[in-house]
């Protein structure tokens, strides 16, 4: 398996393998191939190095998006990433794919000084990458959610340290 930053020529593979994996899901598919579209336009939300692809004998079997995000605190506010969306192709589930796209991001976020990633996402899954809810960090969704399955991870010692407020995401999830 080869993990790498995505190409436009991924883009109509990587639609179909959004649609398929969504679409098998128990909250079925929600648009997300479209979102994908509109963090791609977004110049200010987007960043080329956080979207990769898994190949596997040159099929895309995996692929993850980070887009920024910020923070609105009393003060001001503090960019970092949100996952969204992250999907592997269904007969490769449970293989590890997933696990080596969440390093690989992961790695490019601390690359590029971000401080953290936020998810919406199943908790026992991502609690595995040391996710944890974001009110541990006093870091608040800016629309109702279940709060175990609004997650955060700082990626360096102190980066939420003193960080309070709402998350808030770009235009694209509009």
């Amino acid at each position: 398996m080869i993990i790498r930053t995505i190409k436009p020529q991924d883009y109509k593979a990587v639609d179909q393998l959004i649609r398929t994996v969504f679409t098998q899901t128990e909250f079925g598919y929600g648009e997300e191939a479209e979102l994908v579209d509109k963090i791609r336009a977004s110049k200010e939300d987007y960043i080329s190095e956080l979207e990769i692809v898994a190949t596997q004998d040159n099929d895309i079997i995996g692929h993850g998006l980070l887009s920024k995000v910020n923070i609105q605190t009393n003060q001001n506010s503090l960019t970092g990433l949100v996952l969204a969306p992250i999907e592997v192709a269904l007969n490769y589930q449970k293989s590890g794919v997933g696990k080596e796209m969440m390093q690989v991001l992961e790695s490019r976020a601390k690359e590029l000084n971000y401080p953290y990633i936020s998810i919406l996402g199943h908790p026992s899954y991502y609690a595995k990458f040391g996710y944890v809810p974001a009110k541990q960090y006093g870091v608040k969704p800016p629309f109702e959610v279940p709060e175990d399955a609004f997650l955060i991870k700082p990626l360096s010692d102190g980066a939420l340290t003193g960080v309070e407020g709402t998350l808030r995401y770009s235009a694209a999830f509009s």
